[in-house]
């Protein structure tokens, strides 16, 4: 069966040229409105690092990261997966003051990826992350947060239509909160993903809570590292995609451990192996700021606003023989 599916009678609405010009666009407003909501800068941000630090994204603990020698440097570079870590680290070095942070633009290779209409081995988001108090390291803070991030989504998407009149996404405004648990609750004999196509379609814009901890059926809804989310204040914000009639993630987000939840994560996950790494000694000696922080696809967002079908009309990267020829078949354009 192909990784790749094309709806039936689907067209890209904009020509090529329109196309780059509204990316441009997109990732132009997005990153001002969203710097406007959190109150965030934008700052310089690493391609690799040393794997030695702990400070690469683990993910879910099994993807393998390119990573490549140094000879003059004396030490092997990793290409991140993400740059959770990293940017909290960044928060106590470029002194962020409370309440402000910072966003970037982050760039990763994932060499494990399943590629498919969402998935690339290349990825690209919005990197962000917020100094807070202790005192915000709860649901509301974190709810209040996700709403902000949504509103940007949505005047972005209203900017949008204004210069490109022929796109009619308009994404929901109001967001629907609901953890995992009580997710499999309303329907156990449905699978993880099963799960949040049933939760999208029928309310849009959906935050999913409490990502990466088990579920009374011993089961996780899904992965998620043990050193930078709080299992109890994370989530994914999803979206319905009427293009592909499924749910769609666009961010994945939360706020950080602190000592006592890292502490508890890394004995759940088994990972206390990581306790000795200079970023995870640091976390568990109180010496990094409280934060709140994620990712925003950017090729994830494109995709929503423009209506397109597979993230390879809205990024480059690389593809197998079946998605390639199944794309020129169906007259798609991968870029």
């Amino acid at each position: 069966m192909s990784k790749c599916t094309i709806p039936a009678n689907y067209k890209m609405l904009l020509t090529n040229n329109e196309l780059q010009r509204a990316i441009e666009f997109i990732k132009a407003d997005f990153q001002k409105n969203l710097s406007e909501k959190l109150n965030l800068h934008r700052v310089s941000a690493p391609l690799f690092v040393d794997g030695a630090t702990g400070l690469n994204d683990n993910l879910n603990g099994v993807e393998r990261p390119v990573t490549f020698d140094i000879p003059d440097v004396g030490t092997d570079g990793q290409v991140v997966h993400s740059l959770a870590k990293w940017k909290r680290l960044a928060l106590k070095r470029y002194e962020f003051k409370l309440g402000t942070g910072l966003f970037t633009d982050m760039n990763a290779i994932r060499r494990d990826e399943i590629v498919d209409n969402l998935h690339s081995i290349y990825v690209d988001q919005w990197d962000w992350e917020k100094h807070i108090d202790r005192e915000n390291r709860n649901v509301q803070y974190l709810k209040d947060t996700v709403r902000d991030i949504v509103t940007a989504i949505c005047d972005t998407s209203e900017d949008l239509r204004k210069m490109f009149p022929v796109l009619t996404f308009r994404p929901d405004r109001d967001v629907y909160f609901i953890t995992t648990q009580e997710l499999e609750d309303r329907w156990p004999e449905l699978t993880p993903s099963e799960r949040e196509k049933a939760i999208c379609e029928k309310h849009h814009t959906v935050f999913l809570m409490q990502i990466g901890k088990k579920l009374k059926s011993g089961e996780k809804h899904d992965g998620r590292a043990p050193d930078y989310d709080d299992w109890e204040l994370n989530g994914d914000i999803l979206m319905w995609n009427p293009v592909l009639g499924r749910a769609f993630e666009l961010s994945s987000m939360g706020i950080r451990v602190d000592e006592t939840s890292l502490d508890r994560q890394l004995t759940e996950s088994g990972c206390n192996d990581r306790r000795c790494l200079p970023f995870h000694q640091m976390l568990l000696n109180g010496e990094l700021p409280q934060s709140i922080g994620g990712g925003i696809g950017q090729s994830r967002l494109c995709m929503l606003l423009l209506g397109t079908c597979h993230i390879g009309e809205v990024q480059v990267s690389l593809w197998d023989k079946d998605t390639q020829d199944t794309c020129e078949k169906a007259g798609v354009t991968l870029l």
